[in-house]
């Protein structure tokens, strides 16, 4: 990993921004070939889906429609400790998913006025689960349960079909969907299934959902913006990130460690440390070096440790620390700090937050209960991550009996005079007519 000094520096945000950038040209190029194949599923359907599994999954000849029998059968090859390790996780996120529903607000605005703020799920979700470089039955769990607990009454689910696997869903993520009841499931990937999900295919059965959802590369995330309009999206969740924030007692070990956790997710991962301790930066860089030699996916986790978007920060204090963190806004905060709890609520752009150095981003990963999709790129200055929320809309309900709506009365003539829109008066002084 490169070493950035950023001491004795007055940086502006777009400076720091500058000095780590982010993977843009691979987005930019990733939206054109994404709306193409988006467009592609809307013109074609099956055909299209067919061919694009054929290009890019050397799949072909597939059953796209997942039958009941094949998610039957991947439950019964499941292997016992994975089994009770999904359940276990199952319901840790839904008892944290159950605190995102808010409960349903009554304001009286006067006598005989009143608003009722109440919250409506969705009626249909697409959940779309990554497949290539690894298996993420995790992410079954972390889209389908908040959109059941939200109350969503249809849940379809797609992953591409997998060449090693006769062209089915990966028996892992076809067992997480039948443990959580899901038996609507398309093996279809990457754009073309998130364009599917917005449009239909009325060939396989697939009716527009009113959601998208998961997680996904590059083609994934943009293909969201593709249909963002036609339905609903989550954030936009490309490439993974990290960000440790570390003090010099930090244990370069343990942060070299949870850097490569997340390096080897994909290529184009970015990884990141933050520190004001040279000491700690130059132990964390020989540590990255060890234990990267040694882990199975090393050439993956070198080509993104090597990387623009990875690097060793040095910065003067932890005032600048808490700046270059905010700024970046990083999808997965990791604090390595001795006042990690105290300090956290400073460090207020992230999609999640790890808070003491046994705290690792694995663990909100798999078990910790929280969500694990989460917005990448910088969003997290102005997304959440996923939640209940994400398949929830709010509703106002308002309520106006003849005595209150008399008291207003005045008031909405008035303005709708000013506005020019006679009509609307008109319409509040019909009911006070003979």
């Amino acid at each position: 990993m490169r070493t950035i000094d950023l001491r004795g520096r007055e940086l502006s945000s777009a400076d720091m921004l500058a000095a780590v950038p982010r993977a843009a040209q691979a987005r930019a190029e990733a939206l054109d070939i994404a709306a193409r194949l988006v467009d592609d599923v809307r013109e074609h359907g099956e055909e299209a889906l067919r061919d694009q599994a054929e290009r890019f999954d050397e799949v072909s000849g597939h059953t796209i429609r997942v039958p009941a029998e094949h998610i039957a059968e991947a439950l019964d090859v499941l292997a016992p400790e994975v089994r009770n390790a999904l359940q276990e996780a199952i319901r840790r996120v839904r008892v944290a998913s159950a605190a995102q529903v808010p409960a349903t607000q009554i304001t009286e605005i006067g006598a005989g006025a009143r608003i009722t703020q109440r919250w409506q799920p969705v009626h249909r979700v697409g959940v779309y689960i990554p497949g290539g470089k690894a298996v993420y039955p995790s992410s079954v769990i972390m889209n389908v349960v908040p959109a059941q607990v939200a109350g969503v009454q249809q849940i379809a689910l797609a992953s591409p079909a997998q060449a090693d696997q006769g062209g089915r869903i990966h028996p892992t993520i076809l067992a997480a969907a039948g443990l959580l009841g899901v038996t609507e499931v398309y093996a279809m990937g990457g754009a073309g299934a998130i364009g599917a999900f917005a449009h239909g295919v009325a060939a396989i059965g697939l009716d527009p959902v009113d959601v998208v959802s998961g997680p996904g590369n590059n083609f994934v995330a943009s293909a969201k913006r593709a249909v963002a309009g036609v339905v609903g999206t989550d954030s936009e969740a490309g490439a993974t990130e990290i960000l440790v924030v570390a003090d010099a007692d930090a244990d370069a070990r343990l942060i070299a460690a949870d850097l490569i956790s997340q390096a080897e997710h994909d290529e184009q991962a970015s990884a990141v440390l933050v520190t004001d301790s040279q000491d700690l930066a130059a132990r964390v860089a020989e540590e990255v070096e060890r234990q990267a030699a040694a882990t199975q996916h090393s050439t993956r986790v070198r080509a993104a440790l090597d990387g623009p978007q990875s690097a060793i920060v040095l910065v003067d204090d932890r005032a600048m620390a808490i700046a270059f963190s905010n700024a970046y806004a990083p999808e997965h905060l990791e604090l390595h700090l001795g006042d990690a709890e105290e300090a956290a609520s400073v460090f207020i752009s992230a999609g999640a937050v790890f808070v003491g150095d046994q705290t690792p981003v694995s663990l909100g990963d798999y078990m910790a209960g929280s969500n694990h999709v989460l917005p990448t790129g910088g969003q997290a200055r102005y997304a959440p991550g996923l939640g209940a929320y994400t398949f929830l809309r709010p509703q106002q309900v308002i309520s106006y009996d003849r005595a209150a709506l008399s008291a207003v009365r005045e008031g909405v003539v008035a303005l709708a005079n000013a506005e020019i829109l006679p009509a609307h008066g008109e319409a509040v002084e019909a009911r006070f007519s003979a």
